[in-house]
């Protein structure tokens, strides 16, 4: 009896131009010519002209437009954290006007306002339902009463703030565990149509950084994500709705997150919009020996351009003006134009 077969897995290597036979990657501006394909026994490197058709197709093909934004081009979504501890801009923002003027502030560079109230780092507590909505859907009201039009992310887990900040104005939903928390989420997702985005996580905030460990990190979250993606599909969720995050720094070490982010490309192998959200984090406080979070900025630059190389069409950072900048500079350095 034949064994069964290996499971193969396809992370296109992303290049900034194009050689001869070389495709887009997921038909944004970045390129690919070969594809690393991994097992778990291993891998080897292949021309992208020895690829089945299905998936060159499924890691070239241009990814549709995501809650009314085009995915040909990174994007850029803005922190805002309404919230009195979260590990960068804990209380800043806690005040509605403040959060609001904020808002206003970051929407000249980015394209979307991810607002959320409950702080999701290492060893945080949860918060209460009725805490989380009274933190954020007065600011979406109030967002969209003084004329924002762009799309406002709820950053939540829980399927009654959803609800809420969706009714308030809110377009899409981030949940940091994949709709994995609370059994209501996906359901709340499916009937509003809003976009959801799919991040991977483990355990809660509290014990997600004790000890985590995997078999192998880079395919254990690809496999975890289309999981969950299978999941959302099954609760109604379209998969054209469907964006996907491999959740730097959420139940990873420091060398979780560098392979990661070195085989961020294998993501675009599920054919859906990659996130990418590492502002601030605190391996790029070791790494750049800072230990004050606000002070990371030029880390967080680095890794945003890294992602951007990588084909991520969305990047979620703190620093938007800054990001948005380096962005310009990065692009028309490659491009040679004016962008």
């Amino acid at each position: 009896m034949k064994g069964a077969r290996v499971r193969e897995y396809f992370r296109p290597i992303a290049m900034t131009e194009r050689v001869p036979g070389a495709l887009p990657l997921a038909g944004g501006g970045q390129w690919f010519a070969q594809v690393e394909v991994l097992t778990r026994q291993g891998g080897r490197v292949v021309a992208v002209s020895e690829l089945p058709g299905e998936v060159r197709d499924r890691l070239s093909g241009p990814r549709g437009d995501f809650g009314g934004l085009g995915m040909d081009r990174v994007r850029l979504m803005g922190i805002l954290n309404v919230t009195p501890d979260s590990f960068s801009d804990g209380g800043l923002f806690l005040r509605p006007e403040a959060a609001v003027m904020q808002a206003r502030v970051m929407s000249g560079a980015a394209e979307i306002i991810d607002v959320g109230g409950e702080s999701t780092r290492p060893g945080a507590v949860e918060v209460s339902v009725a805490d989380e909505v009274a933190r954020t859907v007065p600011v979406i009201a109030a967002l969209r009463e003084g004329g924002l039009e762009g799309p406002i992310s709820i950053d939540t887990r829980k399927a009654a703030v959803a609800e809420a900040a969706l009714a308030a104005g809110a377009s899409w939903v981030n949940d940091v565990t994949a709709l994995r928390f609370d059994p209501a989420m996906a359901g709340v997702v499916a009937r509003s149509g809003a976009p959801v985005v799919l991040m991977h996580s483990v355990a809660d905030p509290q014990t997600m950084q004790d000890d985590p460990r995997y078999d192998d990190v880079l395919l254990d979250v690809y496999d975890a994500l289309a999981e969950r993606v299978a999941v959302a599909e099954a609760a109604g969720i379209a998969r054209e709705k469907i964006a996907i995050d491999p959740g730097i720094g959420f139940g990873k070490t420091l060398a979780h997150n560098l392979t990661l982010l070195r085989g961020l490309t294998l993501f675009h192998d599920l054919g859906l919009p990659v996130l990418l959200g590492a502002s601030r984090k605190r391996f790029i406080g070791t790494i750049g020996a800072e230990a004050e979070a606000a002070k990371r900025v030029p880390g967080s630059l680095a890794v945003a351009l890294w992602g951007a190389a990588q084909g991520a069409q969305m990047i979620r950072v703190h620093d938007v003006a800054e990001t948005r900048q380096a962005l310009r500079l990065w692009q028309a350095a490659q491009t040679g134009d004016n962008p």
